[in-house]
């Protein structure tokens, strides 16, 4: 048990004993206490606003309440000062027996310290990427993946179970067009000047693969067949060829999905009807015809009654056509459906979208509050655009794909880590500016190097133990000063922070938290250049340099948390 969360028990003792007594109701709603640092460390080490919350309940005062809370917890051992600020606050400041305590459940929690039960084993379903099977990732893709990827990662850490899932959106006109794309690239590799690609086709060399192969296998037998004959088949070939292209490019980022589901394969299972016809019998989809476009009416433009979803009564802004007039589905149709199936198998769903959908979110909610009669839990992410820079400048490398910068150029760039870090540096619905001379520079102000020096010094330390010889030694906690006691109380802050981040779904949160520590650990490393005697590693002195290192220790173990939450390696040496 770490200390916030062995305090949040120790209110909980507290207000047990005041209802034991009569002094509060029995049975107030504790939902809303918080147990955090104080905003200012001059006023304490933990804060509670737990009379604040519960004093109209309870009927009283909230200062009144306070009192007593704080009569029954500056009783407690490891409580050096109790008193209460402003119109309810109470703030503690605990014994530096706390601190050491917590730096030693950090070294035998290990992997484990910041790992939460706050999920309650509840499935989370985290869809992330689901790009069009149309050829390699690009930078907006990228961008995403990481979001997604890191929030599916602290979410599990934060106690839930987690479905990663990606949905293949196979079914719509743009397989098709990739199906003609391919199908010039096969006539290509059979020998044929197809001259310029055509515009609205896909032009990228990627497509030459898969084209090879058919070549291979099917020699010129559908170079001059009718489009019928060969569409069917060139379309399932490149969707498999492009997921398999899209796989090895997440993977580059260490991304690996669970779950792989087929936009092509839930039609063909006729999950949209079933869709329909749930909605139907629950008076939620109707026949209608839609408005007129606002403005001038288009002179090709006429009514034609479709089967129309009450999205407003679930707060959109317009009923949605689940149909096209030919009788197709519309993609909203599909969506639908697809969230239908999903929501099967958890208790919660996120859906991680570029900032360009928007517009969908409102009608996909609309949908999910409907299908699931309002109990299952949906949220949408949206992330916003990557701009690449060099130095400040736009930057533009080699186009492989034909017309976009691809994920796989970024990460041979600069690396998996420098992508995933920096990605994660922003709030994902802010607009980020991706510099690749700023995300490989060695300096403090590029944060993946800063934290990862943070790590790899303190690998180093060992080394240097060794090469001067000392004589191992148990560590004192006893010994550690004021300032490196704060080093501990910045680090029991992580499983809280992760508690926050998987709660507002912000993986950003842990690179931030990273960044002050390594600050905080660069500044006290640094502290040696000026005074010896601050240093880790004392010649004479093995019980200090022993328990320096044990700090240092519990410090490179939190980073290696976090970062792995991030999805970023934590290095033992920087080259």
């Amino acid at each position: 048990m770490t200390l916030f969360s062995r305090f949040t028990d120790h209110i909980g003792a507290a207000l047990d004993a005041l209802a034991a007594r009569g002094a509060i109701p029995a049975g107030l709603d504790r939902a809303s206490i918080s147990v955090e640092p104080p905003r200012d460390p001059a006023h304490g080490d933990v804060a509670t606003n737990a009379a604040m919350v519960l004093s109209k309940p309870a009927g009283m005062n909230p200062r009144a309440l306070a009192d007593l809370l704080v009569a029954e917890l500056g009783a407690l051992d490891e409580v050096t000062e109790a008193s209460v600020a402003g119109p309810g606050f109470i703030n503690l400041r605990l014994a530096d027996n706390s601190w050491r305590a917590e730096l030693a459940l950090i070294h035998a929690a290990a992997g484990d310290y910041g790992r939460s039960a706050m999920g309650a084993g509840r499935t989370v379903n985290v869809e992330y990427v689901s790009a069009n099977p149309t050829g390699p990732m690009h930078v907006g893709h990228c961008r995403g993946a990481v979001v997604g990827d890191a929030l599916a990662a602290l979410l599990e850490y934060a106690g839930h179970k987690v479905i990663r899932e990606y949905y293949v959106n196979d079914a719509g006109a743009q397989v098709d067009v990739l199906a003609r794309s391919v199908h010039m690239r096969y006539r290509e590799a059979l020998g044929e000047d197809i001259g310029a690609i055509p515009e609205g086709l896909y032009p990228g060399d990627y497509l030459i693969p898969v084209s090879q192969k058919l070549a291979t296998e099917y020699g010129d037998r559908f170079a001059q067949a009718p489009e019928s004959a060969w569409l069917g088949l060139f379309r399932a070939e490149a969707v498999s060829a492009m997921m398999d292209m899209i796989r090895a490019d997440l993977a580059k980022l260490g991304i690996h999905h669970d779950l792989f589901s087929s936009e092509a394969e839930l039609q063909a299972a006729g999950k949209p009807a079933d869709a329909e016809a749930w909605l139907r019998e629950h008076d939620l989809v109707y026949d209608g015809v839609l408005e007129a476009p606002k403005g001038e009416t288009p002179d090709d433009w006429e009514p034609v009654e479709l089967p129309l979803f009450r999205s407003t009564k679930f707060g959109d802004d317009q009923d949605r056509p689940i149909k096209k007039s030919d009788g197709s589905w519309t993609y909203f149709g599909a969506d639908l459906a697809y969230h239908f199936q999903k929501s099967q198998d958890a208790d919660e769903l996120i859906d991680i979208w570029g900032a360009d959908h928007a517009g969908t979110v409102k009608r996909i909610k609309a949908a999910v509050a409907a299908l699931t009669e309002g109990k299952k839990k949906f949220d949408v992410k949206l992330v916003q655009m990557v701009r690449l820079l060099k130095n400040g400048e736009p930057f533009k490398m080699s186009k492989r794909a034909g017309n976009f910068v691809t994920l796989a150029d970024i990460v041979d760039e600069v690396g998996k880590d420098a992508v995933r870090f920096t990605m994660l540096t922003r709030k994902a619905d802010a607009q980020m500016d991706f510099d690749f001379a700023k995300v490989v520079e060695a300096s403090r102000d590029n944060p993946v190097f800063y934290v990862q020096y943070a790590h790899a010094r303190i690998a180093s330390l060992k080394r240097k133990l060794a090469d001067a010889g000392i004589a191992a030694a148990a560590p004192n906690p006893a010994r550690l000063e004021e300032h490196e006691l704060a080093l501990v109380k910045l680090l029991a802050q992580f499983p809280r922070i992760v508690e926050s981040a998987a709660a507002a779904r912000e993986p950003h949160r842990i690179a931030f938290y990273l960044g002050e520590v390594a600050a905080a650990f660069h500044a006290w490393w640094n502290m040696g250049n000026d005074r010896p005697e601050a240093r880790v590693i004392i010649a004479d002195d093995p019980e200090l340099t022993a328990t320096r290192l044990y700090l240092a220790d519990g410090i490179g173990q939190v980073v290696r948390n976090g970062l792995h939450l991030m999805g970023v390696d934590a290095l033992e040496e920087m080259l």
